[in-house]
């Protein structure tokens, strides 16, 4: 299987308490976010988790992209 190119999103299921789901995002927010979870200690499903249950009306994966962008941001400050 070849890589997407880059910029693409990228489809991966996650379970969410117990619920499967889909989220679509560029494979450096998905490299980004594995190493957060890692960095963090937790699995990427409960962190993907804890992401959804603060979200409100933001789709996950737009949730997870800015959750990304503000630890990122949160890190260099």
């Amino acid at each position: 299987m070849t890589a997407p190119p880059a910029g693409r999103p990228v489809k991966h299921s996650l379970t969410l308490r117990g619920h499967r789901t889909s989220v679509s995002l560029e494979a450096e927010f998905w490299a980004a976010f594995r190493l957060a979870a890692d960095e963090e200690g937790k699995a990427i499903n409960e962190l993907a988790a804890e992401i959804d249950a603060t979200r409100g009306d933001v789709g996950l994966a737009s949730a997870i992209r800015v959750w990304v962008l503000n630890r990122y941001r949160s890190a260099r400050s």
